[in-house]
């Protein structure tokens, strides 16, 4: 195998978990109406399927996990967690029964922080690891 297409598989295989969550989210936007495990909000339960999505977009950009990953690497990860959010929440706006709320957008986006966060924090607890932008 070339180092080019090495590359390429890498890439998917990190890229392809961010993909397939995005995937599930946007199924569980599609529903009219989704039911919340019990001792849940809408609004904890958006920030802990963003807090996954920040995770999965930090590994992807880190090249896995666990990795030491900048600051620069943990904003772009909210920033991209966020833009997604910013479509789940327009495409709820055409979904029978949903809608678009900016307090889901917020929930998505501090989800996002937090799991961009942990794995900043945990790549400064580990720092044996090197450093990922």
């Amino acid at each position: 195998m070339t180092p080019v297409a090495s590359a390429s598989r890498r890439k998917a295989w990190l890229w392809a978990p961010v993909a397939l969550y995005m995937g599930v989210i946007f199924y569980f936007s599609s529903q009219s109406d989704v039911s919340i495990p019990s001792g849940l909000t809408d609004k904890s339960s958006h920030s802990m399927a963003y807090t996954a999505l920040g995770i999965l977009i930090v590994r992807a950009r880190a090249g896995g996990l666990p990795a030491r990953i900048s600051a620069r690497a943990a904003v772009a990860a909210v920033l991209l967690t966020t833009a997604y959010g910013v479509t789940d929440e327009i495409h709820q706006m055409f979904v029978p029964g949903r809608s678009a709320e900016m307090y889901d957008l917020a929930a998505d986006a501090i989800g996002g922080a937090v799991g961009a966060f942990c794995c900043w924090l945990w790549g400064i607890i580990s720092p044996s690891w090197p450093l990922k932008t």
